[in-house]
């Protein structure tokens, strides 16, 4: 049992944009059911409210304690493993996975010491692209095609379940097997990554890399080659280290000095 509570208490819901307060608290509900009980909200459009309070139906204690932020990237700042709840999408090469899969790898990796997101987007138009970028990977629930639309609410639960029978197969069991980052180093930080992405951005920009063109294409498949290597620390602060350089080399090229 004490695996399975640590394991959950590293695992974050994260609603993102929520629109209706009734949504919250049947999410709340929901978390609560299968063990779970970090709710993060990210600019709900309404909230805290009695709606909320009443759809939770004695999953308050989870509403009490949910942070409210800004952004979703604040949300995930210290987690390394981001996933993306979404419908399929073609826009954003994210790795996509399954319900089940999802919450294999998302309880593997919290039973690592690690924390992790799953993250759910707007009732109507789910995540933006930009908020999608900032997961590692996307889950998407094979919803029947001719009628695919999901509550809120409906999808936490089906996510929350399988992180459910995860979790329990840690009782007694060896951790759920996914592949470790090479070298058994934990992945970097969401935040650390962003980092390094913002640091990467400027000095593409201080080199002309984009000469001309729009940079967010670019970046867009800059990023997407980087979380798909699953950096960790030291990788970051040696990559960082290389940019730090190309950035005082364009310095001195453009006549700028140290």
């Amino acid at each position: 049992m004490s695996e399975l509570l640590h394991a959950a208490g590293r695992i974050r819901i994260v609603l993102v944009g929520t629109q209706h307060p009734g949504n919250i608290g049947s999410a709340a509900r929901a978390m609560k059911t299968m063990g779970l009980q970090r709710l993060v909200l990210v600019a709900p459009e309404r909230f805290p409210h009695a709606d909320a309070t009443a759809m939770a139906a004695g999953a308050g204690d989870v509403l009490e304690v949910a942070p409210r932020v800004a952004t979703l990237a604040e949300a995930v700042a210290d987690c390394r493993l981001v996933l993306g709840c979404t419908a399929r999408s073609r826009r954003i090469a994210l790795e996509e996975l399954p319900p089940r899969e999802a919450g294999a790898r998302a309880v593997a990796t919290a039973a690592r010491e690690t924390d992790v997101a799953l993250v759910f987007g707007r009732e109507r138009t789910g995540l933006d692209n930009d908020e999608l970028q900032l997961c590692h990977a996307a889950v998407t629930i094979p919803a029947d095609p001719g009628y695919s639309s999901l509550n809120l609410a409906a999808a936490v639960q089906v996510l929350c379940y399988e992180l459910r029978l995860a979790m329990l197969g840690l009782q007694g069991q060896a951790p759920i097997p996914v592949a470790p980052p090479e070298g058994g180093e934990p992945p970097a930080s969401h935040a650390e990554l962003e980092g390094f992405f913002a640091q990467l951005g400027d000095t593409l920009d201080a080199i002309d890399f984009h000469k001309g063109r729009a940079p967010e294409s670019a970046m867009r498949k800059l990023r997407r080659i980087f979380m798909r290597s699953r950096l960790d620390d030291r990788d970051v602060r040696l990559l960082r280290g290389v940019l730090a350089d190309a950035q005082r080399m364009a310095r001195l090229a453009s006549g700028g000095g140290e």
